[in-house]
């Protein structure tokens, strides 16, 4: 989640005190962790593959001996431009605006493209992303690009506008709808430069306005939770308009792209009294003061509700006739195949519905469910897996129909929400009707989760009944695919009191730290049974002055960094961690950036340490700075690791040219564009080693 669109408020008012509350307060004060039999029982699970049950799977489960990063740390950089290790360039692809064919005009620098041009552009503010190669994968492959949010006073000439008061133009939010949710682009290395394939295909724009399919058990309900105007005139149940705030990504084991809806309540509105509106629609975050950019205030629309659905407000005598369900459509792990432009995306429902910040899967094994993971990006939220009812079939791999092998894994099965207890040890909490919740009730017995449509439609509320942890911030998730163990990154928390406040916001012993303004990363490992898992302290941000407490993981100038949040493994096992920093320490020092470590080769720590500490804290690497203002994100890899795409979000005032490498003048202001950037050594070869 951008910083600029993170919404502050604090949704969960559980009041949940798992049971790792109980814990003294100076073990939690120091975050030291008594708990060397757990750390004894990680070392063993880690050597199991599947993320999700036990793996018998003999294969090799770290990374090769020699494996070793190839670059030392870079200094911190404060420029209008991107900085990289020695012996690394960097070239802009795709920024926004870039024509996908030829219903597109050329990006105008003076914000004047219409709504039409930007429908067949590359969106706005690139976010999470993956690379599906064509051909060998080495030259040539299909960039799937998210587009969080906009900047209104760069997407348009004189910024965003009223026709009267209170009133917006059409044009202008069919631009901005236009400019949100995901890019398919395909692109191509000829001469030594990656550009697009312009009238490709493959290239297809999937905005605000896109009409898409639902699945799973919400769609399944016979309770018609997805009613609108629009689905009663169009005749189909089970569909919905737009994807919103696509924040982190994933990609499944046959083929398809996942982007995550994250910060999709602030694109929806309800103006009557909020004792009249459903336990969801408050456990969410609708906003009762107008959407974001106001997109439900122009007059008219060229279709139905084109603008009006973004009011959710019931006026009608039903669902038949007003937007009181369209926000029920939003808010879940979205399905795209990249290689068929034909086909209409999916929201899946059974993986929940709450803030999704991205989406990870387990390493898969014959015969074993396929497990999903991600993060509820809130302060006091969740983390949650799904674990298909399917087992995976190798030969799923490349199927001849995607999609319909997506729905085969990712339409039924159970999804859990996480509990961290003390000893490293933590508990899934499945959320369905028969689950039992802290008060010792049948969930399917509480008003308003009689249903597992009814739970999934309000993830978080259920989760709260369970007692699950809430933690600070959860955003991307990763898995190692040489030890199956899953990281987690906590980006930030300055609303955390110490153990003896009398708010509901207490440290417990999976976020131990008040006011945590910089940020940790939790990993886990699995157990032999699906409820089961057990998890440590992988690293914590700190700047480099910070105190011992602070400073647990003992970074320097080198390494300091805070707020971690993307977060992707490359198949070598490499980990590349992403940070969108607010934390004035550390930016007075350096702009967001890339750090690069090998979580395999560091072995465990002593008892009381994170993983990563003052033995092996030299091992964690800055790799890449991204420009002034910017947040880096997004990161994606050709075959043969001959080429990284990672992704900057709203720039200051860059790019200047081509070459991201280069520094916009002192003097010279350009109309700032979120941009992928291609990282390859100078001289060709693997990057990172």
């Amino acid at each position: 989640m951008s910083k600029h669109t993170f919404d502050p408020t604090i949704y969960n008012e559980s009041g949940n005190k798992p049971i790792s509350a109980v814990l003294e307060k100076e073990l939690t004060r120091r975050g030291v962790l008594k708990r060397g039999g757990a750390l004894a029982a990680f070392t063993a699970l880690a050597s199991f593959g599947l993320a999700g049950c036990n793996s018998d799977d003999d294969s090799e489960t770290t990374a090769p001996a020699d494996l070793t990063l190839g670059f030392q740390s870079i200094a911190g950089a404060k420029l209008d431009a991107v900085a990289l290790a020695a012996g690394y360039k960097a070239q802009v692809l795709a920024p926004w605006g870039t024509p996908l064919n030829d219903s597109a005009n050329a990006w105008a620098d003076d914000g004047s493209n219409t709504s039409q041009d930007q429908l067949n552009a590359v969106g706005m503010h690139h976010d999470g992303m993956h690379f599906f190669p064509l051909g060998d994968g080495t030259s040539e492959g299909i960039l799937c690009i998210n587009h969080e949010y906009i900047d209104q006073d760069a997407l348009h000439p004189n910024g965003d506008t009223e026709e009267s008061p209170g009133v917006r133009p059409a044009e202008e939010v069919r631009k901005e709808i236009n400019a949100h949710g995901v890019s398919v682009v395909h692109i191509k290395l000829e001469n030594g430069v990656w550009d697009v394939v312009k009238n490709s295909q493959y290239n297809r724009r999937i905005t605000s306005a896109t009409e898409m399919d639902i699945s799973g058990p919400i769609a399944d309900s016979d309770q018609d939770l997805l009613v609108t105007p629009y689905t009663t005139e169009r005749g189909i149940k089970n569909i919905a308009r737009g994807t919103n705030n696509n924040c982190g990504n994933g990609h499944t084991p046959w083929g398809t792209y996942l982007t995550c809806e994250e910060n999709w309540p602030g694109y929806f509105t309800r103006s009557d009294s909020t004792d009249n509106w459903p336990a969801e629609q408050k456990r969410m975050g609708i906003s009762s003061r107008g959407t974001r950019y106001g997109w439900e205030t122009p007059a008219n629309g060229s279709v139905t509700g084109e603008f009006s659905r973004f009011n959710i407000t019931p006026t009608g005598a039903d669902a038949t006739q007003d937007y009181r369900n369209e926000a029920n459509g939003h808010g879940y792990i979205v399905e795209i195949d990249p290689f068929k432009a034909d086909t209409k995306a999916i929201k899946r429902t059974a993986l929940g519905r709450f803030r999704h910040e991205d989406c990870s899967f387990g390493n898969v094994e014959q015969g074993k469910p396929v497990v999903f993971y991600s993060g509820h990006d809130g302060r006091f939220e969740y983390i949650y897996k799904f674990v298909s009812e399917a087992l995976w079939d190798s030969a799923d791999a490349n199927p001849a129909d995607r999609l319909a092998t997506g729905a085969k894994y990712m339409d039924k099965g159970t999804l859990y929400v996480a509990r961290f207890d003390e000893s490293g040890v933590g508990v899934w909490l499945p959320l369905t009707p028969d689950a039992t919740t802290k008060d010792n009730q049948r969930l399917g017995d509480v008003s308003g989760f009689e249903t597992l449509a009814k739970i999934l439609l309000n993830t978080p509320g259920a989760a709260d009944l369970l007692g699950a942890t809430p933690m600070d911030r959860p955003e991307w998730t990763a898995v190692d695919p040489k030890t199956g163990a899953v990281y987690v990154t906590l980006t930030n928390n300055t609303k955390r009191d110490n153990q003896d406040s009398d708010t509901d916001n207490n440290t417990n012993i999976a976020n131990p730290r008040e006011n945590n303004q910089y940020g940790h990363i939790i990993r886990w490992t699995e157990g032999s049974e699906a409820t089961a898992f057990n998890w440590e302290f992988f690293l914590f941000g700190s700047p480099a002055n910070g105190n011992a407490d602070t400073n647990r993981s003992t970074l320097n100038a080198s390494n300091e960094l805070a707020s971690p949040d993307g977060l992707v493994f490359d198949d070598r096992g490499i980990l590349w961690i992403q940070t969108d920093n607010g934390a004035s320490e550390v930016t007075e020092n350096t702009n967001d950036q890339m750090l690069a470590i090998i979580p395999s080769q560091l072995g465990q720590p002593s008892d009381g340490k994170p993983v990563v500490n003052n033995e092996n804290q030299d091992q964690l690497r800055r790799f890449f700075v991204g420009p002034n203002g910017c947040e880096v994100t997004g990161l994606a890899f050709n075959n043969g690791h001959t080429s990284f795409f990672a992704n900057i979000q709203h720039p200051s005032n860059w790019p200047y040219t081509n070459n991201a490498a280069e520094e916009t003048p002192a003097d010279f202001n350009v109309r700032p564009r979120a941009a992928t950037v291609v990282i390859m050594k100078e001289e060709g070869g693997e990057i990172g080693v």
